[in-house]
């Protein structure tokens, strides 16, 4: 009969997974989470180096994510396809892999055939969660007589919590992200605009920076309902929102939200008057030289009109700005539609 002692898990490993899970309970960072782990398989394992891998959906590749050892930056650039070597190996099975003697298997090649480190010996194992799997920890070189069925147990338990908080992580992360953009452009939206724009008022003015923001209001939007229908002038705005966030691109600093209803505001850090005048303007040109297929045999152009504004010049506080930029948008439309107006 075996010793009831000798199923007992020590109180070190016990304090170690309490340590865990309020690790892991505590933060909502991904960053911080795969640290968490990287640290407590430290603990766990001795071992020549420690990494976790992670998933990259659209691509179907695996990157790693974090590294111990001294070889955080000799691994960033390298990215391992599902199926391929080790830990695409494990990530394609869904299963642990133990490699006690590395040195003639192929994947073990495949994977590291540049690493300056001697791969002997890896244990690669799957974060797999409910919703699949979304990483692979790998230790490289761990000591041979700690490859033992306990320890491998410990570390199926320590994947285990990776992946709840993981996931976790990611849907507080989806969460958020739903909070602040609009359903129909998919842009941000102006909950957002006036917690980012505040934020760069306050950054910019403590570096001398100005602040620049475009108000634009599609002219005469109203007859594409009339005559369309809502679905279509929906189809519309979800074009014209992209439109803008890929002219935008040329400016990475820049960002799109939809104010509301057929208004949207772009938002340039660290620019002054001229140059916003002079992306405005091409925004406005490229836009209303764009034809957007809304269905079959329908295909539709936009035209706006634009107020650009610029802090400090125009204002310091979020609602000046907002407010000049808005009244100069304005003045074009009273004044012909179609234009840019700034100072």
């Amino acid at each position: 009969m075996t010793d009831e002692k000798e199923n007992r898990i020590p109180l070190t490993d016990l304090l170690v997974f309490h340590q865990l899970t309020r690790s892991l309970t505590s933060s909502f960072d991904l960053d911080t989470i795969l640290r968490t782990i990287l640290e407590h398989m430290e603990r766990i394992i001795e071992a020549e180096l420690w990494t976790l891998l992670m998933l990259d959906e659209a691509t179907q590749e695996l990157y790693y994510a974090i590294a111990a050892g001294g070889e955080q930056a000799a691994l960033g650039d390298l990215r391992v396809k599902v199926g391929e070597g080790v830990a695409g190996w494990v990530a394609q099975h869904g299963e642990t892999l133990i490699v006690p003697e590395a040195e003639h298997d192929p994947r073990v090649r495949n994977e590291y055939p540049s690493k300056p480190r001697k791969v002997r010996s890896v244990i690669a194992m799957p974060v797999r969660g409910r919703k699949g799997t979304h990483g692979v920890i790998e230790i490289l070189n761990p000591r041979s007589d700690q490859m033992t069925d306990y320890t491998i147990a410990i570390l199926h338990i320590l994947a285990d919590h990776a992946a709840i908080a993981i996931e976790n992580a990611r849907d507080v992360t989806r969460i958020q992200q739903l909070s602040i953009i609009d359903d129909c452009t998919g842009l941000f939206n102006a909950r957002h605009l006036y917690d980012v724009l505040g934020r760069e008022l306050d950054r910019c003015r403590s570096l001398g920076l100005p602040v620049s923001l475009a108000f634009l209001d599609l002219d005469q939007f109203k007859l594409v309902n009339d005559e369309h229908g809502h679905l279509v002038g929906s189809q519309l705005l979800a074009h014209t929102g992209r439109r803008l966030q890929e002219l935008s691109l040329n400016r990475p600093k820049d960002l799109c939200f939809r104010y509301g209803g057929d208004e949207f505001v772009i938002l340039m850090p660290e620019t002054g008057r001229k140059d916003a005048l002079a992306q405005a303007t091409y925004l406005l040109h490229a836009l209303k030289q764009t034809v957007f297929p809304i269905m079959a045999g329908l295909y539709l152009k936009v035209s706006a009109s634009m107020g650009v504004a610029t802090a400090p010049a125009d204002g310091s506080t979020l609602h000046a700005i907002i407010g000049v930029a808005d009244t100069r948008m304005y003045s074009v439309k009273a004044s012909g539609r179609g234009q840019v107006r700034g100072a």
